[in-house]
């Protein structure tokens, strides 16, 4: 169905409008989109009107494929195309089927029609401001909706925030605790350390250069060790001047701090600035104790002042360098006194034609071990020459008293007479009776200027070696005795070997053929053959250079942690000769 009219005057837009209404009703167009229709509609014609001229409105329906019906505006000039060049003003709304639609027919042209177009447009109108307000209402429910989830959505947000900012504070909470568990941790790591690196030595000047190379840099810029002397602090020698809290932390006892500023620093005195240096703050520790002042740590800070946790940290490293500072200068004053009564006590070697002897004591240089090892060398009534080498358990002053003692109870029972594995008995019983819990090892070698058999007796100890002047090397292993003093009843044996002109025999310590790693056997075996290199004429010549020569190349690989003794008794190639020669005995 196609229906046209033709608009010049307001009376056919009018007209036109009104027909266009009542086919779209016909055709079951819906009120709101029927409004919307009419509406452009005349607002279009309305237009059309303003520039004049006769215009076309052709209204037609058509089915589409679902079965439903199309109703389609177009508006077109009836001269000529639209003066802007504009395209046909068209437009389609959704109806009913088309074949069911009844044809309302032209309008007829009187009041009553218009009447009723008025009525029926007024009518539509109505509805669509009805179904605005609907929408109004709708919209204004929506709106509040919208404005209380946007209410909830702000305080989700402030919470979020909240929530997003007690996170942060916990989690910078939480590092700045890792930080500073991590600090305590290095703290105590580096102390822990530091004590082990200050508490290794024994050397009380070794302990203050390792201080000072463990506070540097990080923990001071400077580190000045005032030690005092053998007397307390207000009478050590000051060898260069020192700051005035130094002096009064050495007569109170008590960290001082020196600065133009508070410390703050716990446990510590504050004081007015160095007069030395104004401007570098001072932390002076006391080192040892109170009652047994040893000097006076004197620190300036690595930065511009001291954390309060590190200030604490330094203190106790302080109180630590005092005790091991202590320790040293103890042990020092025990090894000094042992090794002077060692030595005072080692025997000078007799001279007996013949027979040359050579002796060497070196003293370890680690640990507080000395005084067990020692060698002697007499004559007994016969003219029988003893000579001994042994070693005391334990060291120190203890082990020196004892050592002495064995010295010269061996030398009362030799009066006597006695073979060396009597003598090893009778000392055996004599330490067990004195010291129970101290041990000791020992052999004792006798040699006659009218036999050339040597007696020998070993008692726990390392066995003696002997050169031949073939230079064959022997190692005199016949079964010892056990060690001097154990709880045990023994009887040790005598052993023998001939001697010949150009013999060496090697008596020694342990300290000289022993070490941790190794043991003992390998020891021997290197004193062997190191022995083993030396000529008879060198020997004959110059025995002493020889026990030089001979310790250098056992000792190059040694920890030094032990005494060595080293008796060599040599047997000279023109022994016989030499024995001829009168010598004045002494006894």
């Amino acid at each position: 169905m196609t229906r046209t009219w033709h608009i010049a005057t307001v009376t056919d837009a009018a007209r036109a409008r009104i027909g266009t209404a009542r086919l779209a009703a016909a055709y079951g167009v819906p009120a709101v989109e029927r409004t919307r229709l009419t509406a452009a509609l005349s607002v279009h014609l309305r237009q059309c009107l303003t520039k004049g001229g006769t215009w076309r409105l052709d209204l037609e329906t058509a089915a589409t494929p679902s079965g439903n019906g199309l109703l389609r505006a177009v508006v077109t000039p009836c001269d000529e195309p639209d003066p802007g060049g504009r395209p046909p003003w068209d437009m389609a709304v959704a109806c009913g089927p088309c074949a069911d639609a009844a044809d309302p027919g032209p309008a007829e042209d009187d009041p009553q029609t218009l009447a009723e177009g008025l009525l029926g447009a007024d009518e539509d109108t109505a509805l669509v401001l009805e179904k605005l307000g609907e929408q109004e209402l709708l919209v204004a429910s929506h709106r509040e909706e919208l404005d209380q989830t946007n209410q909830g959505v702000l305080a989700l947000h402030a919470e979020l925030d909240a929530a997003g900012q007690a996170q942060r504070e916990l989690f910078a909470a939480e590092r700045e605790a890792r930080t500073e568990a991590e600090t305590a941790r290095r703290r105590l790591t580096f102390l822990a350390d530091a004590s082990a690196v200050l508490t290794a030595s024994l050397n009380h000047d070794e302990i203050v250069r390792r201080l000072e190379g463990l506070l540097v840099p990080e923990y001071a810029r400077s580190v000045d060790v005032w030690l005092f002397g053998d007397g307390d602090g207000d009478e050590a020698e000051q060898d260069s001047p020192r700051p005035a809290a130094a002096v009064v932390a050495a007569r109170s006892g008590r960290p001082q701090y020196a600065a133009d500023h508070p410390g703050g620093l716990p446990g510590v005195d504050d004081q007015p600035p160095s007069a030395l240096h104004p401007s570098v703050p001072v932390l002076c520790v006391p080192l040892g104790t109170r009652r047994e002042p040893l000097g006076v740590l004197i620190l300036s800070p690595a930065g511009a002042r001291w954390d309060a946790d590190d200030a604490v940290m330094l203190i106790e490293l302080t109180r630590r360098a005092g005790v091991a500072i202590d320790n040293a200068r103890r042990f020092e004053h025990n090894r000094d006194i042992a090794e002077t009564l060692q030595r005072a006590l080692l025997t000078d070697l007799p001279t007996t034609p013949g027979l040359h002897l050579a002796a060497r004591y070196l003293p370890a240089t680690h640990g507080l071990n000395i005084g067990g090892d020692w060698y002697d060398a007499f004559r007994q009534p016969d003219g029988s020459l003893i000579t001994v080498i042994g070693d005391v358990t334990g060291h120190g002053l203890r082990a020196a008293v004892m050592m002495s003692q064995l010295r010269t109870a061996l030398r009362a029972y030799a009066v006597d007479g006695g073979t060396p594995g009597q003598l090893l008995t009778r000392l055996h019983i004599f330490l067990h009776h004195l010291q129970p819990d101290l041990y000791a090892t020992a052999v004792i070698a006798r040699f006659h200027p009218d036999d050339p058999t040597l007696t020998w007796a070993a008692a726990g100890h390392p066995p003696p070696v002997l050169r031949t002047p073939d230079g064959q090397v022997h190692t005199l292993d016949a079964k010892p005795g056990a060690m001097l003093g154990i709880p045990l009843e023994q009887k040790i044996l005598d052993h023998t070997v001939t001697l010949t002109p150009g013999s060496t025999l090697a008596l020694y310590t342990d300290g000289l053929v022993e070490r941790r790693a190794q043991g003992i056997d390998p020891g021997i075996q290197r004193l062997a053959a190191a022995l083993g290199t030396f000529e008879s004429a060198d020997l004959d010549a110059d025995l002493d250079g020889s026990a030089d020569r001979l310790l250098s190349p056992l000792l190059r690989d040694s920890e030094r942690d032990d005494d060595v003794c080293l008796l060599l008794c040599h047997l000279h190639s023109r022994a016989a000769e030499l024995a001829r020669t009168p010598v004045k005995l002494a006894f």
